[in-house]
Order: structure tokens, then sequence, then C-alpha cells
């Protein structure tokens, strides 16, 4: 019952589903109307769910749920891939004109409601229990049975009709029904008489020949298969022939057919997502099932669907969700997913290593959390055959390398942001500065005066297999091949960024070093000899306020640096606050950069070269 509860003085009108399947639409038509349904399901599973699901008609709500189980024998129209709705359930001619039989005259708690109309129809009762045969299908009570109606007067010419009318909704545009007629002869037949009656549904003969019902038995005649169709049903039992009596009924069943063909989610991911929901207190659309029906999945989750097998959870993204605590093993039980997003929130603690035992796992995302400790060997694995991209920007406490090395906070950021900025400044200035002092040399050395018809010197080119053969970068350089930056780059997948010389990619040493590599463009309009220049200087820099050159690549037309890589972003990012963290540097943050900034650009002074 509504009861305006709300005060709106609108009766909300909403869907129910059993488990992940519609059950019926209710529509509340008045505050003081009460509205009932009840539903006959085969439940495949140890739990079942129902849903209330807003469909836009107002806030549903519900004012009591009562689950009563069945043998499985009983209603065997009812199965795994449909159910029963219950639309009607008489009982004809109570003996109290409005006893509700229910719990305990019925074992199962079914409610039959009377019926009776003194004016049309004469009753027969009996106080003598009314028995069930031994494989009875629907098991009616013994005091639903003890009353019966017949046509009033007794003739034989006259007829017990009732109908029901088809309801179509949104959901289920052509119902079916099945119908349940319940008879028993409840007086003895003197001799000489008889009732035989045919049963008829719109015209058309529905059991075949002439039923005559048995004394203080119970019989049914039900369908087989749902009938549909019809705007209106409408049955009808009239007396055969050879009948001294009228017809005889004692009660009557009215289902509707629903389809339970949905199958529910795969039963370990839902304990999976579950715990995961309790956990973080997910505070999201997370209710019912997590995938089916599919117009009600769980926000933020991907689910792959299949004819003859549950769903399963292919993807998780909970970003931006406000979870905290550690990193839920319940995660690694998730053996279907592909993608999981957990990105900006604050998860702390260790990055377990199960998640690298997901088969189908390709894309973790943990950027902008707090873990801790180093990223475990089974994902740096991963990395490196290519089979995961783990992205963990703006995680200040988890180390990128088999060994963690701690530095103090302060120095971090300034160091982290002077780098970039440093670089960018410096490449600019060194490659004129080392034109300026080579043309100076030169001039030093070649005369005064040349004649006219000699050609000027050609520009000094750097040697390039000087610059990449040098005892120090051999010492403390490594050289990589390019079939090794594809593997370091999975194929140059992630680009960091862009500049005169190429591309920047995104990529993971062996073991577990993120590193940025700088292709050199084949088609850059910048030459070899800046791009060559630039590795020589920095295989000879050593400042903790200047980007550090890990190795580098001369491969046939091939040509690479690898630095060390910069997780706070760029410069620009962090003033502007445009960043991952949202969040601008201070003003002495600021002044910081600038000091640190400066002294690296003093050691790249021609006097300080080692």
């Amino acid at each position: 019952m509504y009861g305006n509860y709300d005060g709106l003085g609108r009766p909300p009108a909403f869907d129910l589903y059993v488990g992940v399947n519609f059950w019926t639409a209710v529509n509340v038509s008045s505050p003081d109307a009460e509205t009932a349904a009840e539903a006959v399901v085969v439940v495949p599973g140890d739990s079942l769910q129902v849903c209330l699901v807003n469909t836009g008609s107002g806030t549903p709500f519900i004012s009591a749920l009562e689950l009563r189980p069945l043998k499985s024998s009983v209603y065997p129209q009812a199965n795994a891939t449909q159910g029963l709705v219950a639309l009607a359930r008489v009982n004809f001619a109570p003996t109290v004109a409005t006893d509700v039989v229910r719990y305990p005259d019925d074992p199962y708690d079914r409610v039959w409601l009377p019926w009776l109309d003194a004016t049309v129809w004469d009753t027969v009762s009996t106080a003598k229990r009314v028995l069930n045969v031994e494989a009875d299908l629907f098991e009616a009570p013994s005091k639903v049975m003890q009353t019966a109606i017949t046509p009033r007067g007794g003739n034989t010419s006259d007829r017990i009709e009732f109908s029901w009318t088809s309801r179509p909704q949104p959901r289920d545009p052509a119902p079916r029904y099945i119908l349940v007629l319940y008879f028993s002869e409840l007086q003895p037949l003197p001799g000489g008489s008889a009732r035989q009656f045919y049963i008829n549904i719109n015209g058309e003969l529905w059991y075949p020949g002439g039923f005559t019902p048995s004394y203080l038995v119970t019989s049914q005649i039900y369908s087989i298969s749902p009938m549909w169709g019809s705007d209106q049903y409408n049955v009808s039992l009239n007396a055969t022939a050879n009948s001294t009596l009228p017809p005889i009924i004692n009660a009557v069943e009215v289902f509707s057919v629903i389809p339970t063909t949905n199958l529910g989610t795969d039963a370990k991911d839902v304990s999976a997502i579950t715990a995961i929901k309790m956990k973080y207190r997910v505070q999201k659309n997370w209710m019912g099932d997590p995938c089916s029906p599919k117009t009600l999945a769980w926000d933020g989750l991907t689910c792959s669907y299949a004819i003859s097998s549950p769903p399963r959870i292919t993807g998780v993204n909970i970003s931006f969700s406000g979870l905290d605590g550690d990193i839920s093993s319940s995660f690694a039980t998730l053996k279907a997913v592909q993608y999981l997003d957990l990105s900006h929130n604050n998860l702390t603690g260790s990055i377990p290593d199960a998640l690298s035992q997901l088969p189908s796992l390709t894309v973790l995302d943990l950027t902008g959390n707090q873990p801790s400790g180093s990223i475990p060997p089974g994902l740096l694995k991963r990395i490196q055959d290519g089979s995961l991209n783990l992205r963990y920007g703006n995680n200040p406490n988890l180390c990128t390398a088999n060994t963690c090395q701690t530095t103090k906070g302060k120095s971090k950021l300034a160091v982290y942001i002077a780098i970039p900025v440093a670089l960018a400044v410096v490449i600019g200035l060194v490659v004129a500065l080392f034109c300026l002092l080579r043309r100076k040399k030169q001039g030093s050395t070649r005369n005064t005066v040349k004649p006219q018809n000699e050609m000027p010197d050609a520009p000094p080119q750097p040697d390039c297999e000087y610059i990449f053969s040098q005892s120090s970068l051999q010492l403390e350089n490594r050289r990589f091949t390019y079939k090794e930056l594809e593997m370091i780059t999975n194929n140059f997948q992630r680009v960091l960024g862009r500049g005169g010389f190429g591309k920047v990619y995104d990529g993971f040493l062996e073991d577990g070093t993120q590193v940025a590599v700088k292709l050199r463009s084949q088609s850059s309009t910048q030459g070899v000899k800046e791009f060559l220049l630039e590795a020589q200087i920095l295989t000879r820099i050593h400042h903790k306020n200047l980007v550090s050159m890990i190795g580098y690549c001369k491969d046939g037309q091939y040509m690479a640096l690898v630095y060390e890589y910069m997780s706070e972003g760029t410069l620009r990012e962090q003033i502007t606050g445009s960043g991952r963290s949202g969040r601008c540097l201070t003003w002495m943050q600021r002044l910081q950069i600038a000091h640190d900034s400066a002294q690296g650009l003093n050691y790249l002074q021609p006097t300080s070269y080692p």
C-alpha cells in the first residue's frame, strides 16, 4: 500500500524483477489500494534477488516480501526457462463468504480468495476431507476443494462461465497464460444420475470429450502449453447430452508466463565484486545482479554475454570513487577481467602480485593513488612481455625498480619538475654554445685570407661513430638495439610527448624501471648533428638537477635516447594545476625550482664538464 507516505499524492509505477528476469509492472491505482504480486519460479542457485526498478514514474516502495518453498514436482510449468505470475487464485463458494484460505490449511501458504455470486450460482459443500492423488501436480488444499458452485436451479442447460482479459505490457506485449481448473464431486450421486460436461475456451473444446469429476478426490484440467493470441479468454462449462446434472467447479488459477532465460552473472564474479562493494562501500547503483539484465548492469562494469553461459565481468572502472584502504585481493578473483581502472582514489599498501595471475588482464590503471613498495615481480614480467599496460603515474610512494630509493619529499618534487624545464632550455643553449665554440676554434686555425674562388669550409659535422663508440658510453650507459626498444615501449604504444627530433614514448626496462624513449623521426627537420650532439652532452653530465641518460640506440637508421622517466608531469601542468594531482605549486616551491634549475644551468657551463 502506497498510503501517500511521501505526501505527494502521486502513486508510483515501477517494475519488478525476480532474479535477473522481468517479473511484472506495478501500477498503484490509489494511496489506499493494496497491490500484490506473486510468482512461481525455479531458483538456479542458493539465493534469490527481488529488484524494484525505478522507471521514472515515482520512487518504488515495498511493504512486505514473502518467500515460500515448493516441492519441485508442484507447478511443472515453472521450470528453468519460464516462470508463472499469479493473476487469479479463486476458491468458489467458501463456507464463509469472506474467508481467505492460506496456511495452515494450505501448507504452501497460497492465498485463495473467495468468489461467490448467489444470484447466479448454487453452492455445494461437504465436511469430509477431499483427497489429492499421489502424483498430484498442484496439491490444492482440502478446505478449498470442500466447496463448489453449480448453475442456479440445477438446470443442465445452464452454464458456468468466467473470463479474464489479456494484459499486454511494454516488456511483455504478447502475454501467454496457464489455466488450472480444480474439480471434485462433493455429494454421492443418486442412482441413474450423472454429471458430465464440456470445457470450452473462446468457443473451442479445450478438453477432449466430456469430463466427469471424481467423488471426494481432486482432479485438475490444466494447460500443458501456454495459451496466447487473444484479447480475452472466456471459459465455459456446459453439460453434455448424457448428463443429468449441471457442471461443477471448485477452484481456478490463472497464471501469466514470464521467460526466465536471462542468466545471472557468474557466481564467482558475483562473490568477488560483492566483496569489493562491501569493502569500499561503493556509492553507485550496485544493486541486484552485476551484469544482468544488460540495461541494468552496474555502473562502471563491462560484461561479456554468451548464449549458453553466464555473463562475465570483463571491465571494472571505479576511478574517482573515493576508495581507500589497501587494494582488495578480491580483484584477483575476477578471472575474466581485461580492464581494471582504480585510478584517482586513495588506495594504499602494496600492489597484490596476484593481479598478475589474471589471464585476460591487459590494462591496470593505478594512477593517482598512494600505494607503497615496489611493483610486484609478476606484474613486471607481464609488462616486459607486452601482455599488460600498467599505469601508475602520480604515486609518490611507489617504486618502479626492484630497489626502492628514499628521497626527501621537498627535494623530490623540485628535482622532478626542474629536470624537464632545465632539459628543454639547456638543449637549445648548448647547441648554440657548441657551434659558437667550434666556429671560434676553426677561425683561429684557418688562413685569414682565402682565394676568392675557394669555397668556404663546410660546417664541421660531429662524428657519429665517435660519439656512439666512446668508452664512457659503454661503461656508463647501455646501448640498446631497435628490437629492444620495441619491447621496452610495447611497440611504441604510448606517446608521452612530441619534439623537434620526434616522439617520446613511455617504456619499461626488464627490472621494471620506467623510462622515456626519445626516438628520432626519419622525417625530422632537425638533423642528425643536433641529435647526436644531445647524446654526447648527456653522456658527460652528472648533476642531481639534470636528467640522466640511461642508454642510447644507434641501430642502422634508427637513433634513440633513453632517459629516466619524470613521473610528475611537465612544469606547465604543475604551475597551472592542470596535471593529474590538480594542485598548483606554491610560491616557495616555484622559487626552489628556479634555484635548482639555475644550479643545473650553471653546471652546464663549458668549465664544468668533467
